[in-house]
């Protein structure tokens, strides 16, 4: 992918975009049918997305810089919180069809805990990303003079670890807090199976996209080591 405004865009929409809808979809839980110490691996609806949008810095950081991936992490951060107000005005206003409200409030309705886990995970795993792909990748170019061979090792460790702070925070303000399994001593397993599960799929996604990453990043300018 070529240096240039358009496919600038086009990446920070795809990060957007994935990052909105597993806003809307990460209330949903799917079942896996795969056991983790007695406890089934339950995933959010926003795996998938946010699984994007990790992608889409990791790329933009390698291809733009340090400072262009900052960016668009605090433009998805003002993105979130205007949708989510959008989202609850809309659910006060008067509805025509009683069950469509219901519908839309059963679909869309925030949930306080989701939403506070949601954000909080999001900036956090997000800065940590931009940070540590950079911190890596220029420590390998200083050493190697090159970033040929060794784009996997900060495009992995980058995500891998990124997942684990976005797995625990959300995980332990929506559900063990929110749903108080955080003071339940009978639901600890439950939590642990799920912080555990999670992560463990979103670790080989992590590992899916990296010949994506590879594809995305080919073509980059020359090799510059980003502050």
């Amino acid at each position: 992918m070529r240096k240039n405004n358009k496919n600038l865009i086009l990446l920070s929409m795809v990060f957007v975009a994935s990052l909105l809808i597993a806003n809307v979809v990460t209330a949903k839980l799917f079942r896996t049918g795969i056991n983790l110490f007695g406890t089934e691996i339950v995933l959010p609806g926003a795996v998938f997305c946010y699984a994007i949008t990790f992608l889409m810095t990791d790329v933009v950081g390698e291809i733009w810089g340090k400072d262009t991936a900052n960016m668009i992490v605090k433009g998805g951060m003002v993105a979130q919180v205007m949708a989510t107000i959008l989202i609850i005005l809309t659910q006060f206003l008067p509805a025509v069809d009683p069950e469509m409200q219901a519908s839309y409030e059963m679909l869309l309705g925030q949930n306080w805990m989701f939403v506070i886990g949601s954000l909080t995970a999001y900036l956090a795993s997000q800065s940590w990303d931009v940070w540590i792909f950079h911190r890596i990748r220029n420590s390998y170019i200083k050493k190697y003079g090159s970033t040929k061979g060794g784009r996997w090792i900060w495009n992995n460790l980058s995500t891998m670890t990124s997942q684990i702070i976005d797995t625990v925070i959300f995980i332990t303000i929506s559900f063990g807090i929110g749903y108080g399994w955080l003071f339940d001593p009978k639901m600890w397993s439950t939590l642990g199976g799920m912080i555990l599960g999670q992560y463990i799929f979103k670790f080989l996604l992590a590992l899916i996209d990296t010949p994506i990453f590879y594809l995305l990043t080919k073509e980059a300018d020359k090799v510059k080591i980003y502050q």
